[in-house]
């Protein structure tokens, strides 16, 4: 999904979860970087595609990671989708061992030897990640989606009003009378 896209989700979620009339909050796609708008079982991930509702504890044992620290988890690991590679020698068991005793990127102690014994490899973990100390944090720049993205005023502005004016002429062009009919029975119904 291109990054604005993303980001206009991050703030449409945030916005939503702020208004007390709102009870859930359903981000539906289930692009990794996303999982960071997780919030406890207020705002959580719907994956059609395995059919799953994804809440912070569902993110915990997916990445390994809570929420918060899913743009470190995804600098270390690399997000294809969104163009960067990640650190060599960082896979996503790695970067869970790492993230979970150290929540950000910084809070890794810069001494190897100081690192939490469940961490394997840690030397090579450790040279990787401070030689490339610069990358890594761009590629986290690059995970954290923006929450200000303009989307809407109010979440009344998302109340569906029926069909558009246009919206005839439209399923004419897709030839789609049906949807028409559908759409039209709906607006009458609500």
């Amino acid at each position: 999904m291109p990054p604005i896209f993303s980001a206009a989700l991050a703030s449409a979620a945030l916005k939503a979860a702020q208004d007390e009339r709102v009870n859930r909050v359903f981000i539906c796609t289930p692009d990794k970087d996303l999982s960071q708008c997780v919030s406890g079982t207020r705002v959580v991930q719907l994956d059609r595609r395995r059919d799953l509702i994804r809440d912070e504890a569902g993110v915990l044992e997916k990445f390994g990671v809570k929420p918060a620290s899913i743009p470190d988890y995804l600098a270390l690991v690399g997000d294809s989708a969104d163009g960067f590679p990640g650190i060599v020698g960082w896979g996503a068991k790695a970067a869970a061992q790492a993230l979970s005793q150290y929540p950000h990127l910084e809070d890794i102690p810069k001494d190897w030897l100081a690192w939490h014994p469940t961490i394997k490899k840690a030397r090579s973990l450790s040279e990787s990640l401070f030689g490339t100390w610069s990358d890594v944090l761009l590629y986290r720049t690059l995970a954290t989606l923006r929450l200000d993205v303009p989307v809407f005023d109010t979440v009344e502005d998302l109340r569906w009003q029926g069909p558009q004016p246009n919206f005839e002429a439209y399923c004419q062009r897709l030839r789609a009378p049906d949807l028409l009919r559908r759409v039209t029975a709906a607006a009458t119904r609500s």
